[in-house]
């Protein structure tokens, strides 16, 4: 949520930047005129209170009973306007709150201008694509050849978009989590936590998803919990509400869970193979800092995520989202893409962003500099560090042989009996 005050102070501002996510901005024009409106009430409702305070004062000295009367039913006609004056400062209330809750976050200053992902910059490129004496094939036919995947029984279980990892795909996948795990803690400095993986509604509020994004995600309506569709929910919100004491800040966590999401925004696309589905798993990075930090503590972020790809020698590269490809909640944000030879396709792995105080302002998560300063917003920021399974076609198809194995990646041998191949 962005600030209030920023809209009241310096709305044709706020309307430009909001029409270079390519969004319109006449959200803005409704939410001021609520604005002075709940003011303007707000206003009238204080002066009647004191114009009772007053009555109440001369009633309790008044001799006269004509006069006494008088004054009463004055102000039981004050009481019964401030009642409706009430009952309609909460519905405008209502209103713009769930109209603020729609606004996007202001794109970052050095956020390049474009209305699609047709805009978007390519930053740098990392390792090398490999290069093959046999035409690489897709991670599909690799994993249905050698029966690694299972993607009839998976539609027979659950439905079109799931699958089956059977045998030393399913063990990739494990070692996979638990590489990355073993990384962002030991050498990167991040806390591990394992969350819920169902959430309460005022969860997915805090980080974004609710109201806009109901429609793609999953709720259980008995007991009204959410599956998440990422680790950012539940670990952004387990400082919802909360001032964090002096000198924690950075907060760094990581965290392991599935994810689920229900895709409706890519029907028909990537129905073959393990890129898309509606549960997935995912390494999450999150990170709650001061807001000068934020930019900072992105690129170290990026940098973290990156060093899983490093690690495994897998080809990729950076991609900075334009204006008019950011998230709703994101003010910059960059994309880590890694090359897979069998599709020939760059997929991504991690959305790396930079939130400022969007999310904190909805889930109210405020620092204090020392004992004695004022609560202020902290920034927020997450990253995958790195999602499944587009991973898992990475390291399957940038490492498979002419006779259809997988060499395992030295990073991964530990994690699987230091074995040669699968």
């Amino acid at each position: 949520m962005i600030d209030i005050k920023l809209i009241r102070e310096q709305r044709e501002f706020v309307k430009k930047e909001i029409e270079k996510l390519s969004v319109s901005s006449l959200i803005i024009d409704e939410i001021c005129e609520l604005d002075e409106s709940k003011r303007k009430l707000l206003y009238d409702t204080e002066c009647l209170r004191n114009t009772r305070k007053i009555l109440s004062r001369e009633i309790s000295s008044e001799k006269n009973e004509e006069k006494v009367s008088a004054k009463k039913n004055e102000v039981k006609k004050i009481n019964d306007t401030i009642k409706f004056q009430e009952e309609d400062l909460a519905l405008i209330d209502n209103k713009l709150t769930e109209l603020m809750l729609n606004v996007p976050n202001l794109p970052d200053p050095d956020v390049p201008l474009g209305e699609d992902d047709s805009h978007n910059v390519t930053v740098s490129y990392f390792n090398e694509k490999k290069s093959f004496e046999f035409k690489p094939l897709a991670h599909y036919e690799i994993g249905e050849k050698r029966g690694l995947i299972d993607f009839e029984r998976g539609v027979k279980i659950s439905g079109t978009r799931f699958y089956v990892l059977k045998k030393g795909f399913a063990r990739l996948q494990r070692a996979l989590i638990n590489f990355m795990l073993d990384t962002h803690i030991l050498e990167h400095g991040y806390e591990e936590v394992y969350p819920p993986f169902m959430v309460n509604e005022d969860c997915l509020v805090g980080t974004g998803q609710l109201p806009k994004f109901a429609d793609n995600l999953y709720k259980d309506d008995d007991s009204g919990f959410w599956f998440v569709p990422t680790a950012e929910v539940p670990v952004t919100n387990m400082y919802r509400d909360e001032i964090i004491d002096p000198g924690l800040l950075p907060v760094k966590h990581v965290a392991y869970t599935a994810c689920f999401r229900k895709e409706k925004m890519s029907a028909g696309k990537d129905t073959r193979g393990i890129k898309r589905g509606h549960q997935f798993d995912k390494v999450e990075l999150v990170k709650i800092v001061l807001p000068e930090k934020a930019k900072e503590e992105l690129s170290s972020l990026i940098s973290d995520a990156q060093d899983i790809l490093n690690r495994l020698e897998i080809p990729h590269r950076l991609v900075q989202m334009c204006a008019g490809d950011l998230s709703f909640s994101a003010a910059e944000k960059y994309d880590i893409e890694a090359y897979a030879p069998g599709v020939n396709e760059w997929l991504e792995v991690s959305s790396c962003s930079n939130f400022n105080t969007f999310q904190s302002r909805r889930a109210n998560i405020k620092f204090k500099r020392d004992k004695n300063s004022r609560a202020e917003f902290a920034a927020t920021l997450n990253g995958s560090g790195l999602a499944l399974p587009r991973v898992m076609i990475a390291v399957i198809e940038n490492y498979q042989t002419r006779d259809g194995l997988v060499k395992i990646p030295d990073a991964l041998r530990k994690y699987l009996n230091d074995e040669e191949f699968i």
